[in-house]
């Protein structure tokens, strides 16, 4: 049983080439089941250590839950999501992520887990996902309770978007000049 990180959080970022991905496969609780070799490097973790781990064992505090809450209220019901995500290495390093999740089905049509593709982030979209994230995190953050700052943040964001007049996937995509061509066709 491999135990959280305990190594503090570094301030330094870490990245991975753009010809590669990092992938990940889940049972339906989140419980890795596999992860590739980019994945087990960046991570800087064995094998070993991540199978029958919670895919959560690489959550960076600085990234706001209410995004997790999306990603997986959405998988839950069977929708594939794009997000922006913050993870966190074994060292305390952190490395920026796009994220392409999806459910996994058996014959029966039940989800048996989730597939994640990760590819490095464009900069321009990061340039503006920072802040937005550092927003709800500090929302997250005022209140006492964690379910009382998900709430929040939960709010904030859709309260962003309503204002945008977006979807989640139609701002996910519109953060990028590099994601246009990529949500135009689907």
């Amino acid at each position: 049983m491999c135990a959280r990180p305990t190594t503090p959080i570094t301030g330094r970022e870490i990245s991975f080439g753009e010809d590669e991905i990092i992938v990940s496969k889940t049972d339906p609780r989140g419980v890795i089941t596999y992860a590739n070799s980019v994945f087990l490097r960046v991570a800087g973790y064995q094998e070993a250590e991540l199978i029958g781990q919670p895919h959560n064992l690489i959550r960076h505090p600085d990234m706001p839950r209410c995004v997790f809450r999306l990603l997986w209220n959405t998988v839950k019901n069977g929708q594939e999501i794009f997000a922006y995500v913050l993870n966190r290495a074994k060292n305390g390093d952190g490395y920026w992520v796009f994220a392409h999740i999806t459910p996994s089905y058996n014959r029966q049509g039940v989800i048996t887990g989730y597939h994640s593709n990760r590819r490095v982030p464009h900069a321009d979209a990061l340039a503006k996902v920072r802040p937005l994230y550092a927003a709800l995190l500090a929302e997250e953050r005022r209140h006492a309770s964690p379910d009382a700052g998900i709430q929040a943040s939960t709010s904030l964001i859709t309260a962003r978007l309503a204002e945008s007049g977006q979807s989640y996937s139609q701002f996910v995509f519109g953060l990028s000049a590099h994601t246009c061509l990529a949500s135009s066709v689907r």
